[in-house]
Formats: structure tokens, sequence, C-alpha cells
């Protein structure tokens, strides 16, 4: 039984994207939008295609994508965290280039949190001495 769809959620900070791989034409819905109308450029290209470079699987899946939360910067990092999870389902050999790569590993860094007395995480109160 050959499965048709494949499901994948990729995380970065506080952005969640739900990725859908089918075999395709390599074209990118994201949120109902074309990835380059709801991107720009900049970020398609570099970010968001990495996975299916490293796998050279380009043009071979549609990507249909829900992302949540977080800045467009975040949700591309989710995008592309969620793809390359996604590829992992449609082919458990490309786990190695992808490994080798950093792009199946879930970015653990968030935001600190801000502490009293001070102005945000780490920066102070500007200090007046008269």
């Amino acid at each position: 039984m050959a499965q048709d769809r494949f499901y994948a959620t990729g995380k970065r900070k506080t952005a969640v994207a739900r990725v859908w791989l089918t075999p395709g034409t390599g074209k990118m819905i994201v949120n109902e939008m074309e990835a380059d109308a709801y991107f720009g450029q900049i970020f398609k290209n570099q970010r968001i295609n990495k996975p299916f470079k490293v796998t050279e699987t380009a043009e071979q899946y549609d990507v249909i994508a829900t992302l949540r939360g977080g800045g467009k910067s975040a949700q591309a990092d989710a995008l592309c965290h969620g793809i390359s999870k996604a590829l992992l389902e449609t082919n458990p050999e490309v786990r190695l280039p992808l490994k080798q790569s950093g792009l199946i590993t879930r970015d653990p860094r968030e935001k600190e949190r801000k502490k009293y007395g001070q102005k945000g995480a780490r920066a102070k109160f500007q200090f007046s001495k008269r």
C-alpha cells in the first residue's frame, strides 16, 4: 500500500509548521498562498528549498503547509524543519544527508525572559552617577 500524502510538524521558537507532502511538480502553498507571496523571494530560495537540495528531490513533491505563531523568519525555519521531517517519512534513506546538514535537529533556542529591575532579558536601565 503506497501512501500518497506525508505529514510532519516543524517548529522554531514559537512558530509551528504543519506540512503535507504529495508527489507533484514542486508547487508550494503556505497558508493558502503561494510561498513567494507569503514569504518573499529571499526566504524561499535559501531556507525552504534546502531540504530538497540536500536530498536531490527538487520539484518532485508539492508542499501544502499551515504556519502559526512567530515571525516570518521563524516560520521559514519551522517550514524547513517540517519539510525535512516529511521527507524522512517519504524515504528513510535520506536521513543521513539531512542529519549532516543539520535539518532534522529542532533548534532549541527560545526567547529569554525579561528580568525584574531590568529593561529586558540582559539590558539594564541606564545608570546615572549624578
